[in-house]
């Protein structure tokens, strides 16, 4: 019997998995797009348009510690193909719920949805334990970069879509993920992950007062209370919650100053390919220059993108704006996800994915509720305004971990 060689094997998984995540991205693009639309559409009190979208990043925050457990059992393709059923059965509620005009059966839909995308994070990671480790940045950065299709399609499907069905505004958006969800049940039967996972190192574990080959690994305390796993998930939740504060506010705010829906879709798919596009390179600026020096660059980033949002509100405005914002968002998040995985040994892998995409899901939800109320009372400006302090906290944050490289305290191998 004829066996691949282990590289094609690799970078097939990789691609597979990278084309799973640009599916699962762009489901989420579609709702993205529509859902503070639809939450205002189908509730009185416009401060809670966000509604559907806040709860959605509690489901996506409660799944990912079952979601890790279950992949742990039973495997990452298991995993993800349950993750994606829930999710047909959420788009199908939420699409309901626009026909008889109910926000909580669509507030329903959206946690379902939630739960799919709390499975769907963990592709990242599942494309790192398949590659080796001179690949695994760059598997993971390329997975990400699936949501360059997720840019492209997924504002235009909805876009398309949005009149399909006559009765509703929006429920053709919504049904259309369903395809997308179908399509990604057939790429999970070609992915072959290995049985034994490739293990990730971190290069001073030991020093925790636990031996790395003992498989019951250290306590979750004691992992959470390294610099580094404090600084990769402040950079993780901090990257996100800024972008989902933005974004979610971004159609909401945009509409109600007389742009379009199509501008307001466009601007989210520059946003979204901002997002996702500098994957193809981040692995290897990471390998260049270092994870802490990209995580700082994306803060910079971030913080250029609030000064523009600013700076005016002209659709070039957001449209610059959100893009900016996207490609902070890319460095913090490859690069902390990067920086986690030196935090842990493949006994630990469980927990420690887990613990953190919770910490990371929950400051989300937060800042995507927070999002309605703050622009609906205070307005645009105030909710940019609301990303600085955070923004410099995480500055300061990986500022320090540097200095405490430059001066030989814990060194772990880091570029940079």
């Amino acid at each position: 019997m004829r066996h691949e060689p282990p590289m094609t094997r690799e970078r097939q998984n990789v691609a597979l998995l990278a084309l799973c995540q640009a599916l699962a991205m762009t489901s989420m693009t579609v709702l993205f797009t529509v859902a503070a639309l639809v939450g205002r559409a189908l509730v009185a009190d416009a401060s809670l348009a966000t509604l559907p979208l806040a709860v959605m990043q509690v489901a996506v925050m409660l799944a990912t510690i079952p979601a890790s457990m279950l992949m742990q059992r039973r495997g990452r393709r298991f995993g993800f193909a349950v993750g994606t059923l829930i999710g047909i059965v959420g788009i199908g509620l939420a699409v309901a719920a626009v026909l008889i005009r109910s926000f909580p059966l669509f507030c329903a839909g959206t946690v379902l949805m939630g739960v799919f995308s709390g499975f769907s994070g963990f592709y990242r990671f599942a494309a790192a334990e398949a590659a080796s480790e001179s690949f695994r940045a760059q598997a993971i950065s390329l997975v990400v970069a699936g949501g360059v299709i997720a840019a492209v399609l997924g504002p235009n499907l909805a876009s398309v879509a949005k009149d399909a069905i006559a009765q509703a505004e929006f429920a053709g958006s919504l049904l259309s993920i369903v395809g997308l969800q179908v399509l990604i049940l057939l790429l999970l039967i070609g992915i072959r992950l290995p049985v034994v996972q490739r293990p990730v190192m971190h290069k001073d574990i030991a020093v925790a007062g636990r031996s790395p080959s003992k498989s019951e690994g250290r306590s979750l305390a004691q992992i959470l209370r390294q610099p580094v796993f404090i600084v990769a998930a402040l950079g993780s939740s901090v990257g996100y919650g800024v972008m989902a504060l933005l974004m979610t506010a971004t159609p909401l705010a945009m509409t109600g100053m007389n742009h379009s829906f199509h501008s307001a879709a466009s601007v989210i798919q520059w946003h979204v390919l901002g997002m996702f596009a500098p994957s193809f390179f981040t692995g290897f600026l990471i390998a260049r220059f270092g994870v802490l020096n990209i995580i700082l660059a994306g803060v910079v980033l971030n913080l250029a993108s609030v000064a523009i949002a600013l700076s005016g509100v002209t659709l070039p405005h957001f449209l610059i704006a959100l893009t900016v914002l996207g490609l902070g968002w890319n460095f913090m998040f490859v690069g902390s996800t990067t920086l986690l995985t030196e935090t842990y040994t493949p006994a630990e892998k469980a927990k420690t994915q887990a613990a953190h995409d919770f910490l990371m899901f929950g400051a989300v939800a937060g800042f995507t509720f927070l999002s309605g109320h703050l622009l609906n009372g205070f307005g645009w400006a105030v909710v940019n305004y609301a990303a600085l302090p955070l923004l410099l906290v995480t500055l300061g944050a990986v500022l320090w971990l540097k200095l405490r490289d430059k001066e030989g305290v814990g060194k772990r191998g880091i570029v940079g």
